[in-house]
């Protein structure tokens, strides 16, 4: 049994962050739908869901890979950059204690959880618009102690380090190397993608099943073609959000854990925002 953590998306989402795209008119009723179907997927998958009520003062609150990186031995709660996500992370930070120690980033260090792609017992960390030294280095030094490497990725072009490269099993990745430094991941084996489909990279792997995007049908051909079970999902209204599949669940086993919050030195407890 492994845990997701969604949190359903409300009518404020049109007022989302955007980096990379037009702003465009947002379907409420079709994003919610779609927003459901995902996660009858997390469910059909064998994921016990944690389901989180929408945040008005959230926007993005829907994007919940952003607020946290969730390992076996501990949980760290990042830091968003834009100060309007900063709200979010309470709400994520309880649902997470049941299971793990959590560790909080400093106030300075920002990092979110869709520049930390998990490769074994390797975090290749994007170097974004979203995640600096700062945060790469506060992400380093909580997770050397248990046995991680983590390997710096340039990313150019797009929002996260997942928005461009993403697991298609334990030893290789979907990748758009246009957007992404693809010498820093030569450890691991890397698949192009089609070029027609530069924003097709972020898939979703589940136990038994990858799932892709369905308005990238190439791609979901590619994933096929390597021998992978896929299924395509319909998530096209939230793509307006710069969403991808990746970031609407925090995936990890569900194996409680004793302990509790633990914060760097200097941390002053944020409002919400």
């Amino acid at each position: 049994m492994f845990v997701a953590i969604t949190r359903s998306p409300g009518p404020e989402l049109s007022r989302c962050e955007l980096t990379h795209l037009d702003r465009q008119p947002i379907d409420f009723d079709r994003a919610l739908a779609q927003h459901r179907a995902y996660q009858d997927t997390l469910r059909a998958a064998g994921a016990d869901l944690i389901e989180l009520p929408a945040d008005p003062a959230h926007p993005d609150g829907v994007f919940v890979e952003d607020t946290a990186v969730v390992l076996d031995e501990v949980a760290i709660v990042t830091r968003p950059k834009p100060l309007s996500r900063r709200g979010e992370l309470g709400a994520i930070e309880g649902a997470i204690l049941p299971f793990r120690t959590v560790r909080r980033l400093p106030a300075d260090a920002w990092l979110e959880g869709g520049d930390v792609l998990r490769m074994n017992r390797t975090l290749y960390v994007g170097q974004s618009s979203r995640t600096g030294e700062a945060g790469l280095q506060a992400l380093i030094d909580i997770v050397n102690p248990f046995g991680y490497t983590v390997i710096p990725v340039r990313v150019t072009g797009c929002l996260h380090l997942k928005s461009a490269c993403c697991a298609l099993d334990t030893e290789s990745v979907l990748v758009n190397r246009a957007w992404v430094d693809a010498e820093a991941m030569a450890n691991v084996r890397q698949v192009e993608l089609p070029a027609t489909e530069p924003w097709g990279a972020n898939v979703l792997r589940l136990p038994g099943v990858v799932v892709v995007s369905a308005s990238f049908p190439r791609t979901l051909d590619l994933v096929r073609g390597l021998g992978h079970t896929a299924i395509a999902l319909d998530v096209s209204e939230l793509h307006k959000a710069e969403s991808g599949l990746t970031c609407m669940s925090l995936l990890f086993n569900a194996v409680a854990r004793s302990g509790g919050i633990i914060m760097p030195p200097g941390t002053v407890e944020e409002t919400s925002r």
